[in-house]
Parts: C-alpha cells; sequence; structure tokens
C-alpha cells in the first residue's frame, strides 16, 4: 500500500536532480561566456593569494629566526601591507584579486569547472568550494577595508567566539566549527600527500626537473598551510569545550602558539618556511593552473 508514496518520492528526488543539473547547466552557459574574463581573475586571485601567505610566512619567519616582526593572520598582512609606501593601492590590487578568486570559487561550485562531478565526493568538493568563496568575500571585504584606510581588522577569532558561546546552543556550534576546520587542516595535510594540486598543474609547461621541484614545494607548503588550520581548529575546540573565548585563535595566533612550545623557533621556522612556500606555489598556480571555465 506504500507503493504510490515510494513513488511520490522517487518522483520528487528526481524532479530535484534535475532541477540541479538544469541549473548546473545554465552555470555552465554562463561561464563560458564570461570565459576570458573569469579566468583572468581566477589567475589573478590565486596570484593574490600568493602574495598574502608568502608575507605570512615572512613576518613568522622573522620571529622564529629573532630577526624582528611578530605572526599575522590575512588581516595583520593587510595592515602591514596598508602601512607600507604605496601599500594602498597595493592592498586595492589584492582585494580585487581575492573578489576574482571568490567568483572563480562560485564557478567552481555552480559550474563544475574542475568536472568533479555529481557523486558525494563531488559535491562535497563543490560545497568546499562554495563556502571558500563566502571566506574569501569576506577577506576582500576586509583588505578593501584596509586599503580605504576604514580598518579592516574586524572581530578577532575570540570576538566571534565569544559572541557565537553567548547564543543558544552556541557551545556545541562552536565545536562543530572548530571539528570543521580541524578537518579542513587534515584534509590539507592529505592533500599534500598525494599532491592533489598537481593533477591541476600544467606541468609540461614548466619542465621535467623543474616540475618535479614544483611538486615537492607544493607538498610542503600545503601540508604547512593545513598544520596551521588544524592548530586554528583544535582552539576553536578547546574555547568551546572549556566555554573560554580567550582560548581561540585565529591564523596569527596560532602561529605564535607555536613559538611557545618546546623547540618552538624551529617549528615555527619550518611553517613559516611552508607558508612562504604555499605562496610561491599560488604564485605558480597563476600562471600553470589549466582553468576551464565551464
Amino acid at each position: 500500500m506504500d507503493f504510490p508514496v515510494r513513488r511520490r518520492r522517487g518522483e520528487e528526488r528526481l524532479a530535484g536532480e534535475t532541477t540541479g543539473r538544469e541549473a548546473e547547466r545554465r552555470a555552465r552557459r554562463a561561464s563560458r561566456r564570461a570565459g576570458p574574463w573569469i579566468e583572468g581573475l581566477a589567475r589573478f586571485g590565486y596570484a593574490a593569494e600568493g602574495v598574502v601567505y608568502a608575507v605570512m610566512g615572512g613576518l613568522a619567519l622573522g620571529v622564529a629566526t629573532g630577526t624582528g616582526g611578530r605572526t599575522a593572520g590575512q588581516q595583520g598582512v593587510f595592515a602591514l601591507i596598508a602601512a607600507q609606501p604605496l601599500g594602498r593601492p597595493m592592498l586595492g590590487l589584492v582585494a580585487a584579486g581575492f573578489v576574482g578568486y571568490a567568483l572563480w570559487r562560485l564557478v567552481q561550485a555552480a559550474a563544475d569547472a574542475d568536472g568533479e562531478g555529481r557523486d558525494a565526493r563531488g559535491l562535497a568538493r563543490r560545497a568546499g568550494y562554495a563556502f571558500s568563496a563566502l571566506a574569501y568575500s569576506a577577506l576582500a571585504l576586509g583588505a578593501g577595508r584596509s586599503a580605504l584606510g576604514s580598518g579592516g581588522g574586524g572581530r578577532s577569532a575570540r570576538d566571534w567566539t565569544a559572541w557565537l558561546l553567548a547564543e543558544p546552543f552556541g557551545q556545541a556550534l562552536a565545536v562543530a566549527a572548530g571539528l570543521a576546520i580541524l578537518g579542513f587542516g587534515s584534509y590539507e595535510v592529505y592533500q599534500a600527500y598525494r599532491a592533489e594540486f598537481a593533477r591541476y598543474l600544467r606541468l609540461g609547461e614548466i619542465g621535467g626537473r623543474a616540475g618535479r621541484w614544483v611538486v615537492r614545494l607544493g607538498r610542503f607548503g600545503v601540508a604547512a598551510r593545513g598544520v596551521v588550520f588544524g592548530l586554528v581548529g583544535g582552539f576553536l575546540v578547546l574555547a568551546a569545550v572549556q566555554h573560554d573565548p580567550e582560548e581561540a585563535r585565529g591564523l596569527g595566533g596560532a602561529l605564535h602558539a607555536l613559538i611557545r612550545q618546546p623547540f618552538g623557533p624551529w617549528l615555527l621556522g619550518v611553517v613559516a618556511l611552508g607558508l612562504a612556500a604555499y605562496g610561491l606555489l599560488m604564485v605558480l598556480v597563476a600562471r600553470y593552473r589549466s582553468i576551464s571555465p565551464g
């Protein structure tokens, strides 16, 4: 007697899949029409990300070697760039690059530009691209505010954690967010091991031996980034469990925590070099990545 119910559910599921595929086809058609623009924005965005991570790594390396400086996350890097001669115009370019990167991530999510597919793994990757688009939109806003001189620091990780813990079910949400960030960091380390980034690069244009060094550089850089994000997630879980927002850390705070550990300067130095390597990788990605808008 439940056959009509099963049939109706099957029809609803089929209708949902059809609607999803149609939306994807429309996104692909739109991205193909804007293809050259999207490719240019994507490459500009990768380069902007590379600059920010290279500066972040350089600052952390200065702390590790005792030559000065301070650890900083993206917002700290924005403030440093803005304080330099011609820093605000440069930061405006970084903000524009992050806008381009966010748009490219949206294309990857909606139009399946990288051919991830519609199975569970592919949809999970595309959902990650969509979340990345939101994150880089926020970073673009922060960089833009700093470029305009209106302040780009915004709320710190501790401020956001304090706000979240004060909300209903906030502790559970903070734990979930921390575990998600920790999972992302772990996945980055896994990607470094598998050299997942290499399948998108035109390594033949780089050259055999040079291409192998790019892969090694990328593994080191992606792994270092994964470690830092893993620390951020771990600190957020700790802050939630202890109900103490002071335990939360952003990227800069996570880097600073390393130097307080045994062999801290060495640990921070290795991670700092890794972040600089990731920055260089992103500059190479801007040049050699295969980009097909749709």
